[in-house]
């Protein structure tokens, strides 16, 4: 997996229940995500505003396994899982760092859309090539097991 920068938990962050609010789990994951598609594949923020093709999330997963608080420092892992010429799908996990425990992982599945015309497009060649080195280092990853899961109640 690729490692991002490490972030920390802020104070505005933290809810009432006195840990770090769903929102904000999602908001750290994406920011991560924003540094993936920025410094490692090159189709991040940049790029769109030279471009207008921007990446648009089609569905996303969230799932919260560890309570975080105020200040603990955390990073995010990267997978990516599957591609073509518009999509990918992508897994990360937020890994706390005083004690390496699982805190989050997110699943999404994101497509290059055409900002003016507010259609799918597709990348372009040397991004798909990015996304096909990223596959070929990550080739003996298994794939993580809560990819694909289904949201249920479970029952004995």
């Amino acid at each position: 997996m690729l490692r991002m920068s490490r972030q920390t938990v802020l104070p505005e962050w933290i809810d009432y229940n006195g840990h770090m609010n769903v929102a904000y789990y999602v908001m750290a994951l994406d920011h991560a995500f924003d540094e993936l598609l920025e410094d490692w594949i090159g189709i991040g923020e940049s790029f769109v505003a030279r471009s207008r093709i921007g990446p648009m999330s089609l569905q996303a997963q969230t799932f919260y396994i560890a309570e975080m608080v105020e200040g603990e420092a955390f990073h995010v892992d990267i997978q990516l899982i599957d591609f073509d010429e518009k999509r990918f799908h992508f897994y990360g996990e937020m890994i706390a760092e005083n004690d390496g425990r699982l805190a989050a992982a997110y699943e999404g599945l994101s497509m290059a859309v055409d900002l003016e015309a507010r259609r799918p497009t597709p990348y372009p060649d040397w991004a798909i090539e990015r996304l096909q080195a990223m596959t070929d280092a990550q080739a003996g990853l298994p794939v993580p097991e809560r990819v694909g899961k289904p949201i249920k109640i479970r029952r004995k």
